[in-house]
């Protein structure tokens, strides 16, 4: 006999009972019931079963089920929503966010204050972050798309997104390769940031990580002079930097101070982590964005080829490009 046919003879016995059985009938196996009545409730495990009155509401644990017939022919009853569906909810954290625009929408996503998510990702304690991170969050809040349920608090999800990483750092290698590159993993991932901050796509990675090694490895090492790191330090956002902004004494101005920042200036997904890793071979020490409608950027050798992508860049700009 099926489970279908153990259900079905299961519930016609209900049916020609007095009253409805207590709930604890469908929790419990009972010596005194009949060995098939226990088996029905064994193979049907992954069903919840309710009796109202002379009406029954079955609702599968995995999904929504087509709603049976009311036997009083007032229509059809409602089925038991998912709980699994009712108790997560998935966030999806894009790349490329500076941390403390993760936070605001981890924030709003979830109902819970900024103030705890901006508290912990301060401290840093407790959320699993490697040793070469300094104890800070930005660049190792990893995005993807995350599984929240309401028992996770702040501390909870950012360990979460910190597992993530971790995850990613042993697949990518990242210790490894750093070291064979000649820098620490933290280099790695500020370099991954700022590849993450100045890239249109992601076919440019590669080349904007060459870039960069190429202004960091010369003798002497080169200013990187990036936008994205200084507006970063004046928590700005844009393309070009004020000769106001150019003056700022913060150590992420990297027009004034030559090699990398201190750290991060946004968390980079895979993409940038692995262009990093494995930078294009060139020997370009510029990059353009010339276009910013269509996202191209082009790469000089020399500083007369970066003056004609310059110009290039400021006629789109005045045709609207």
């Amino acid at each position: 006999m099926n489970i279908e046919d153990l259900l079905r003879e299961t519930l016609s016995d209900m049916a020609r009972e007095e009253s409805p059985p207590p709930p604890g009938r469908f929790l419990q196996v009972d010596a005194r019931r009949s060995r098939r009545r226990g088996l029905t409730l064994a193979a049907a495990a992954a069903v919840t079963v309710m009796a109202v009155g002379s009406t029954l509401v079955v609702g599968g644990l995995s999904s929504r089920v087509a709603a049976p017939k009311d036997p009083t022919g007032q229509g059809s009853v409602e089925t038991l929503p998912d709980p699994g569906k009712r108790l997560r909810e998935k966030i999806t954290i894009k790349e490329g966010l500076r941390l403390s625009d993760t936070l605001v929408q981890l924030s709003k996503a979830t109902g819970k204050p900024l103030r705890e998510f901006q508290q912990i990702a301060r401290s840093g304690k407790g959320l699993g972050l490697p040793s070469y991170a300094k104890g800070k969050l930005e660049g190792y809040a990893f995005p993807a798309t995350y599984e929240i349920t309401p028992k996770m608090g702040p501390a909870d999800i950012l360990a979460a997104m910190v597992d993530r990483f971790n995850l990613t750092a042993d697949k990518d290698d990242l210790q490894g390769k750093a070291k064979a590159l000649g820098h620490t993993s933290h280099e790695i991932m500020t370099i991954a940031s700022i590849v993450q901050a100045e890239s249109g796509t992601k076919r440019d990675m590669p080349k904007i990580a060459r870039v960069i090694y190429n202004r960091l490895d010369g003798d002497p090492v080169r200013k990187l002079e990036m936008d994205s790191t200084l507006m970063y330090a004046l928590n700005k956002y844009g393309l070009n930097a004020s000769n106001k902004d150019l003056r700022s004494r913060s150590p992420y101005n990297t027009y004034m101070h030559p090699g990398l920042p201190p750290g991060p200036i946004t968390n980079p997904g895979d993409d940038a982590i692995q262009a990093a890793l494995n930078p294009a071979k060139g020997d370009w020490v510029w990059f353009v964005t010339t276009d910013t409608k269509r996202g191209i950027t082009k790469f000089a050798t020399t500083e007369s080829e970066f003056l004609q992508l310059k110009a290039e860049y400021e006629r789109n700009k005045a045709a609207g490009g």
